[in-house]
C-alpha cells in the first residue's frame, strides 16, 4: 500500500460529523489527508490526544488520550498542514472549482479531477471514499458555523453532492443594481 522506506508523519486532523467536532492526531506513512482516510482499516480511525465537542453544547470539550472514530459518520476532515508534491504520486488532474454539499455543511474549493474530455466524464470517474478539496472554505448556516478556510479538506463522498463548475455569486448584487437604477445613479442602465 505505502512504500516502507517512507518516514512516519504526524497528521493533526479536525473531523466533522453531523453533531460533533473531533480533533486529534494520526501517525502513519500516508502523506496526504485523503490517503489517511481512504486507507484506514475497517473504516475506523484511531486518533491520539483526542478532543470531542458537540455542536451548540455549552458543556465543554471532552478529552481522552485516544478516540476511535467511525469514518462512516464523518462528513469531512480538515488539515492545514502543507504537503510537498510527490512526483511518483502525480497523475494528470485538472482542478475544478466546485461547491460540495455535505449537509448540514457546504464547502467551496478546488476538486482535482481526471484529465478527460468532459467534466461530466471526470465526475463519473470520481470513486474515492474521501475526496480532497484544496483551497477550501467550509461553513454551516444551520449550525451557525462561520466560513472557515483550510488548505485541504477531504469530504465523505457517500454523504456529499458535488456541483461543478461553480462560481460564487453575490445574492444581493441584483438588488443593489436595481436600487441604484431606481435612484438614477450613473452607469446603472440595464441594456
Amino acid at each position: 500500500m505505502f512504500e516502507t522506506g517512507r518516514s512516519l508523519r504526524e497528521h493533526h486532523l479536525t473531523l466533522f460529523t453531523d453533531s460533533y467536532v473531533i480533533r486529534g492526531t494520526v501517525t502513519g506513512r500516508a502523506q496526504r489527508l485523503s490517503d489517511v482516510l481512504n486507507h484506514a482499516e475497517d473504516g475506523l480511525l484511531v486518533l491520539d490526544d483526542a478532543s470531542f465537542e458537540e455542536f451548540g453544547s455549552h458543556t465543554g470539550v471532552d478529552q481522552a488520550p485516544f478516540a476511535q472514530v467511525n469514518l462512516a459518520s464523518v462528513l469531512f476532515a480538515v488539515s492545514d498542514e502543507p504537503i510537498e508534491p510527490m512526483p511518483e504520486m502525480r497523475l494528470p488532474k485538472v482542478a475544478q472549482q466546485a461547491l460540495v454539499s455535505i449537509p448540514p455543511f457546504r464547502a467551496v474549493g478546488q476538486v482535482h479531477l481526471a484529465a478527460v474530455e468532459s467534466l461530466r466524464e471526470a465526475l463519473t470517474e470520481l470513486h474515492q471514499a474521501f475526496v480532497p478539496l484544496s483551497q477550501a472554505t467550509y461553513w454551516s448556516e444551520a449550525l451557525r458555523e462561520p466560513r472557515t478556510t483550510a488548505l485541504i479538506l477531504a469530504f465523505n463522498h457517500a454523504r456529499a453532492q458535488i456541483l461543478a463548475p461553480y462560481a460564487e455569486r453575490d445574492p444581493w448584487a441584483d438588488a443593489r443594481a436595481a436600487s441604484l437604477q431606481e435612484r438614477g445613479a450613473p452607469g446603472t442602465e440595464v441594456p
